[in-house]
């Protein structure tokens, strides 16, 4: 693995969110390793997206959507079309997502030309991916090899067939990862609700990193320099859509990790504080794109889709 390269290679889903509310239905593209990957570009991070795309009209829309943001894209062929969210709000305002069979049934192939970006990235992404098939993981961690990983879980309940066989499969991999990002949704999820002591499981299963997020509450972020928090950060404007907080926070901690190691509690903090600032700026627009607080004044192609 070259350690000159600065592009990272991220795995997971792409698909259309098909927004349902009172002012009618609109499309927008989507996806948490999407959203990372278009993330990371606009940070200035050259990165590849390697996921299920299908040849149809949607498939069309996330390739155009990915070219106009400057992502390369690998694509692993679906007999089942494109994945779809047909998402609508639910009283307490959170998103509620169902999927179709494309997405329930999501699976990546890695080509030749996927595993040659893999092992020259200097950092691997995986968000969203299906834990709970053991094929898929298997597939996935030979074709890491030695690559630095990071990891979102990011498990969907219209995805999510069998829960034990995701924590086994997710837990496989994120026992050798650089990072590991989860959330308080993740912990109800997955595990018993308790946020902290999942952070304190990864951290004994060996993840070098744990970055916690609790919507309101902040973040934690663990490593072996000690713990680190930050609160929401405080920025003009009011809270538009929260659905691409997380991948946000993901994609800066991810630019982070590549410009550098960190070592101290006080690169960590950093770290952290920009990503939460990242996450701020990201929520108030509609959609997963994500924002700098520097960014929040411009109007541009892209923001709620192409």
């Amino acid at each position: 693995m070259s350690t000159e390269n600065t592009e990272v290679v991220v795995i997971g889903d792409a698909l259309i969110d098909e927004i349902r509310d009172a002012t009618g239905i609109r499309e927008l593209v989507g996806g948490a390793a999407l959203n990372v990957a278009v993330g990371l570009q606009r940070l200035g991070v050259p990165v590849t997206l390697i996921a299920m795309m299908g040849a149809d009209a949607a498939g069309d829309h996330i390739r155009e959507y990915l070219s106009d943001h400057g992502v390369a894209l690998i694509e692993s062929p679906s007999a089942l079309g494109s994945s779809r969210a047909i998402v609508q709000r639910a009283e307490n305002g959170e998103p509620q997502y169902v999927f179709n069979e494309a997405a329930q049934r999501r699976s990546i192939r890695y080509s030749d030309a996927a595993r040659a970006a893999i092992s020259q990235a200097a950092l691997v992404a995986v968000s969203c991916f299906p834990f709970d098939v053991e094929a898929e993981v298997a597939a996935l961690s030979d074709a890491l090899g030695d690559a630095r990983l990071v990891i979102d879980p990011n498990p969907r309940a219209g995805m999510l067939h069998d829960r034990a066989e995701f924590v086994r499969g997710f837990e496989q991999l994120a026992s050798r990862a650089e990072l590991v990002k989860v959330g308080a949704d993740d912990a109800v999820l997955l595990y018993d609700g308790d946020l902290d002591a999942l952070r304190a499981r990864l951290r004994d299963l060996g993840v070098s990193a744990v970055l916690a997020t609790a919507g309101a509450d902040g973040a934690v972020l663990e490593s072996d320099a000690g713990e680190v928090t930050a609160p929401i950060a405080a920025l003009p404007g009011p809270v538009i859509d929260t659905v691409g907080a997380g991948d946000a926070t993901l994609a800066a901690v991810a630019e982070g990790l590549v410009e550098g190691h960190p070592s101290s509690a006080a690169e960590w903090q950093r770290l952290l504080d920009r990503a939460m600032a990242i996450a701020a700026a990201t929520v108030r627009s509609e959609g997963g794109l994500l924002r700098t607080p520097e960014s929040l004044a411009e109007s541009e192609r892209g923001v709620f889709g192409s």
